[in-house]
């Protein structure tokens, strides 16, 4: 995904790994010293309509429309005033469905009033609806040629259902007369959260003033559908594709705006729940918001986000017609990739190198772990131990680079103090050890970086996998949210009302495993210029208990059950595999070996020699 910005609470992860990862350089490298009610409904036939267990569309009544409305109607609509005199000009709505979603279409305004995925819950057993209530509304506005502005949000449409085959279609006519017409037409296909849609005109060309633009506006407040509305609403966003595959996100801020050109598809995403419009002839500019509506988890509890859309339709011989899809589904991976239209960039799963990873290593492998195993949990563990036993040999290299530096420490410890007036010499004369011994502290730096890609990927991966919804593992009841263990009578502020038990355990590993990676680095005095190494050792697992207390327990559940198995695999290494008397014995005969220097290292030694004729001059001056 091409990304114009960076997430907050995304860099926040970084910065967590980024401390973690940096204890290990530290610790590899040598010091400086060193280096509402629903409506009852009444079924319409739809002719054709065979299949016993496919629910036929219904239409609700509401009897008796109100005849002041209608008068104002009228009045309001004038070309269109044809519409309002129809049968269809009530509060009716038209209801389609299969086997994953049912949509109920309204006849004022012709858009969708009700979408509703029949087969998920949410947090709290609800249904999970995506529109309902009124969160949603869809608009063009557009002016006619004697200078009057019309919205089809508030004009009434004729409603005509059909059936071909097993397709339910839905023709929404708003009318001028039986001849002149604006169609939007909707087609829903059995076990589809994705449903053709289309605009068109007939006979409105001496109608639309083809002077001043047309737009289309799509609005959606999204729906809070997890335990943790803060949570959620950091995963809650609104994407968009452009310019024939780009694509960009507005980003979790409290106001975001943006407009771009040759739109292809708008999506907004509630974290697990997406609603996408998706067009075959690019809109050829758009504009963007998105409002946050949760100040305070306390109380705005409903909603997430406001996100507003604006497109403009642009006439074809005076009519408009445009073919474009609506997706109302969950945002999972796999299926909005099958669709092979780029949606699956609605998925976060990092820039770069990171998606990378997830979409062509964890993302098969954990679906291949999750088919054959009987938990999700267990698939979680078993990745982590896999995981882990592919970076062993990093590990390894890691820690052989820190036993090498802990032999070669007497020896550091010996010029430091012999050249402790002279950092030049001093320097000089550590690499010139280094060198005679076949220790490099970059040994010791690089394996650590070579594992920052697949900590982050799989920091993008767990909140962003749909499979690991509502399910459950030991004392988490659902391993996307947060595992809770006792409830608290207060919010402490960063932390929240709850203990989890998931982060705690993550937070005493980590610790567990830095106490292990000090050496005697942290009886040595604090360097001037250094980080405080011994505060980030608190700090990092500090900062992991209360920023992970919130996040998905599937993801404290790889911390631990990483950071178990790195201990595990460095005690094996100390005390089975690396014997540090042999290491100190093949550094005393590399010493006596006479050593060649590559260019770089002999160049870097030429400079400092001059470096320090330089300073020598200057003194006798």
């Amino acid at each position: 995904m091409e990304e114009k910005k960076f997430d907050v609470q995304s860099l926040i992860g970084f910065i967590l790994i980024g401390g973690i990862l940096l204890w290990m350089l530290y610790t590899n490298s040598p010091s400086e010293a060193e280096v509402e009610p629903q409506q009852e409904t009444e079924q319409v036939e739809v002719p054709g309509n065979t299949d016993a267990n496919q629910p036929p569309p219904q239409q609700n009544q509401t009897p008796g429309a109100d005849s002041t409305a209608l008068a104002q109607a009228r009045e309001r609509l004038g070309a269109f005033g044809y519409s309002a005199s129809l049968p269809s000009a009530t509060e009716n709505t038209t209801t389609i469905s299969n086997d994953v979603l049912e949509l109920k279409i309204d006849n004022k305004g012709g858009y969708i009033s009700e979408a509703r995925l029949t087969n998920y819950k949410t947090f709290d057993s609800i249904p999970v609806y995506l529109i309902k209530d009124g969160n949603a509304s869809f608009n063009i506005n557009f002016t006619t040629t004697d200078g009057r502005t019309l919205d089809t949000e508030n004009l009434y449409f004729e409603p005509e259902v059909t059936q071909n085959g097993d397709n339910q279609i839905i023709s929404m006519k708003l009318k001028v007369s039986e001849n002149e017409f604006l169609e939007y037409r909707y087609v829903l296909k059995p076990g589809e959260y994705m449903l053709d849609f289309s605009i068109r005109s007939q006979g409105l060309n001496n109608v639309f003033n083809s002077s001043r633009d047309i737009n289309m506006n799509w609005q959606l407040k999204g729906y809070r559908h997890a335990k943790s509305i803060s949570y959620e609403n950091r995963y809650t966003d609104l994407i968009y594709e452009y310019d024939e595959g780009d694509d960009d996100y507005l980003g979790s801020g409290d106001f975001e705006e943006q407009e771009d050109e040759n739109i292809t598809y708008v999506a907004y995403k509630q974290h697990f729940f997406t609603s996408i419009l998706l067009t075959d002839t690019p809109f050829s500019r758009g504009k963007f918001t998105s409002r946050n509506l949760v100040e305070d988890e306390e109380i705005d509890t409903v909603y997430t986000k406001d996100f507003a859309a604006q497109l403009p339709l642009e006439l074809n011989g005076g009519e408009l017609n445009y073919n474009m899809n609506w997706y109302y589904g969950p945002t999972d991976y796999k299926i909005l990739n099958d669709y092979d239209r780029n949606l699956d960039e609605v998925v976060p799963l990092g820039w770069g190198i990171f998606g990378w990873i997830n979409k062509y290593v964890f993302i098969p492998f954990f679906a291949f772990l999750s088919g054959v195993l009987p938990s999700y949990g267990i698939a979680i563990i078993v990745m982590t131990i896999v995981v882990r036993i592919v970076l062993s040999p990093v590990t390894y290299k890691s820690y052989l680079s820190q036993a090498k530096m802990k032999v070669l420490r007497p020896e550091i410890n010996e010029l430091n103090e012999k050249y402790k007036d002279n950092a030049m010499k001093k320097q000089q004369e550590t690499m010139k050890l280094y060198s005679k011994a076949g220790a490099s502290p970059m040994s010791g730096c690089l394996p650590a970086l070579m594992q920052i890609p697949v900590f982050y990927a799989l920091f993008q991966f767990f909140p962003s996998a749909f499979q690991l919804r509502q399910k459950g593992f030991l004392w988490a009841d659902d391993l996307s949210s947060y595992d809770t263990i006792a409830e608290l009578p207060f919010n402490i502020p960063f932390y929240g009302d709850h203990v989890s038990l998931f982060p705690i355990l993550a937070s005493i590993a980590i610790f567990i495993y830095m106490m292990m990676t000090t050496g005697q680095s942290m009886q040595q005095a604090q360097q001037p210029g250094m980080p405080n190494m011994k505060f980030i050792m608190y700090l990092s697992p500090l900062m992991m208990l209360f920023f992970f207390n919130n996040y998905a327990s599937g993801l404290s559940l790889y911390y631990f059950t990483s950071n178990l198995i790195t201990i595990g695999i460095m005690l094996v290494i100390k005390y089975v595999i690396i014997d540090e008397d042999k290491i100190h014995a093949k550094i005393q005969e590399n010493k006596k070996k006479p050593k060649k220097q590559n260019k770089f290292t002999r160049k870097m030694q030429e400079m400092m020699e001059q470096a320090e004729q330089q300073k020598n001059q200057q003194k006798k001056k």
